[in-house]
């Protein structure tokens, strides 16, 4: 079953059961966050442990998106390190 995400504004399809991070990847979207130097991150170890895929959705901030599983209806927003 697809479920749709908004990310930044934007809609973006997935697959029910996908977590955020794979439901950006297959949207062709490497990184969604910055450093405080403005290096871009994404996904880096996929489990949990780096914290570099962390987002903010449905309001709740600092969510590591390769460990949640996105849901139909889910608003992402993108953060740098200043918003943490």
């Amino acid at each position: 079953m697809s479920i749709e995400i908004t990310v930044d504004g934007e809609r973006v399809r997935g697959v029910e059961g996908q977590t955020v991070a794979a439901v950006l990847l297959a949207a062709g979207r490497r990184s969604w966050r910055t450093t405080r130097s403005g290096a871009p991150r994404g996904v880096f170890c996929g489990i949990g442990a780096c914290f570099d895929c962390l987002l903010t959705v449905n309001g709740v901030p600092d969510v590591r998106a390769c460990r949640r599983r996105a849901a139909d209806g889910d608003e992402i927003r993108t953060q740098s390190r200043e918003d943490a």
